[in-house]
């Protein structure tokens, strides 16, 4: 039977205080606007442009870098069967993300998105027992992942409520797939630091880029996944729709009050 579990934990402090005015770094788009999905592609790479540094005004931390404490991966069965964690991680990259291409859905809301990140390079300390196809893997040390040229398909599923008089985009859950250019990465201290199997598994591996990236699929895609989420979820419970989206509608409230009338 095979099972997937990938536990990001990311730490962002939740906020009472949202944006009341629109900041400078958000350009207001109009659904009914026949140019929306242009003007909606420069909003939202003005969005990821401002998520690098961070936005300390809304607790929310640097893209990039993005410091993760821990990511946990559990997978069994296929070309991949691993228990690992990986901790202290730095992410690097995700601030180059250029925006190809935004929509949204016009009665759901929903987003879909497009972008291009010309490099990720993900660090941290691995503690790792398993398999990468089929070849079995043991050890404890520093790592990093670096997969380049990725464009990434994100679809958002997004539901509309009211606080403080404001309408807010809560995003439920996001959906990722992606294709890499070339995937390169090195784990040290692999076997209890026998260098001639470190070196070779390692360059086994780097060799074999384009399986060992599908075989990794599922577990990059849920760890991106994650740390979208996170972050829009911030972005979003702070920031008022209509500052986006100037004629959003939640339509769920309005058909509660024609249900009244």
């Amino acid at each position: 039977m095979k099972f997937i579990l990938v536990t990001v934990i990311l730490v962002h402090h939740i906020t009472a205080e949202h944006y009341k005015t629109k900041p400078s770094f958000v350009k207001t788009c109009s659904l009914s606007d026949p140019d929306f999905d242009d003007c909606s592609k420069t909003a939202v790479q003005l969005l990821f442009n401002a998520l690098g540094p961070g936005l300390p005004e809304i607790d929310l931390p640097p893209l990039d870098p993005l410091k993760i404490p821990k990511i946990r991966i559990l997978q069994g069965d296929g070309p991949v069967n691993v228990n690992a964690a990986l901790d202290d991680v730095t992410v690097s990259g995700f601030g180059k993300t250029d925006v190809l291409l935004s929509q949204v859905d016009s009665k759901t809301y929903d987003f879909y998105t497009k972008v291009r990140v010309p490099k990720i390079r993900i660090e941290g300390t691995y503690d790792l027992k398993g398999k990468i196809l089929l070849i079995p893997l043991v050890g404890r040390g520093r790592c990093w992942f670096e997969p380049s040229n990725m464009t990434i398909d994100i679809v958002s599923d997004v539901k509309l409520y009211e606080k403080d008089g404001f309408t807010f985009f809560n995003v439920t859950q996001v959906h990722v797939k992606y294709n890499i250019g070339v995937l390169k990465l090195y784990m040290h201290n692999l076997f209890d630091g026998i260098s001639s199997l470190e070196e070779s598994t390692n360059a086994y591996l780097n060799a074999n880029w384009r399986p060992v990236s599908e075989s990794l699929r599922p577990i990059l895609s849920k760890t991106i996944e994650d740390i979208l989420l996170g972050f829009m979820r911030q972005i979003f419970h702070n920031l008022p729709a209509t500052f986006m989206i100037e004629d959003v509608k939640n339509n769920s409230l309005l058909s509660k009050k024609d249900d009244k009338k």
